[in-house]
């Protein structure tokens, strides 16, 4: 998988957190920026550290399913991002979290916007990629992003709402399209 691939599977994976951190900024009001690095951290540290462990269980099965690696690439992004998209369109958000900064809360919401980083490594042993250099690019992005997102979230309000996860899930769906294209026709 080359880097503008990379990156554009680490702005899709990262609009779960993203979505989360405006959330966290509408509760905060005025976050410091240490406020705002403490819920970045968190989201990105787990987005690197979720595709890790997921490349460590795809790679123990790889030699199993190479010959079908494009086809599960195409399967689990275009999964992962739809599940997003229905996710973002029909679910509903239970009641506000009481203490945003604490870190159990940072805790559980870094690992639920993560658990979809888990089968993106996977794809990750199928197709090839560097894992740690593709797993860094996705938490750094996952970073950047969600650290904006605080900031957003205390200016805009809910002004994006669920159109952040649209868009995260229909990047993850176009990437698992372009990898079928690729190894069916070039």
């Amino acid at each position: 998988m080359d880097i503008i691939s990379i990156i554009l599977v680490g702005i899709g994976l990262a609009m779960d957190a993203f979505s989360v951190s405006v959330s966290e900024g509408i509760i905060l009001k005025k976050p410091t920026l240490g406020q705002s690095a403490k819920i970045a951290l968190f989201f990105g540290a787990f987005q690197f550290i979720m595709p890790c462990a997921g490349y460590l269980l795809g790679s123990a099965f790889a030699h199993y399913i190479t010959a079908f690696a494009h086809y599960i690439a195409f399967v689990l992004l275009g999964f992962i991002g739809g599940k997003m998209i229905y996710e973002a369109v029909y679910e509903k958000e239970d009641g506000e979290i009481k203490n945003p900064l604490s870190f159990n809360t940072l805790l559980v919401l870094a690992i639920a916007t993560s658990i979809d980083a888990l089968a993106v490594g996977v794809t990750f042993a199928t197709v090839h990629t560097p894992v740690v250099f593709a797993s860094a690019i996705i938490g750094i992005v996952t970073y950047a992003i969600s650290f904006c997102g605080v900031y957003i979230g205390s200016k805009c309000g809910n002004l994006l709402g669920n159109k952040a996860e649209i868009l995260g899930g229909m990047v993850l769906i176009g990437i698992g399209t372009k990898i079928l294209i690729e190894h069916l026709f070039f």
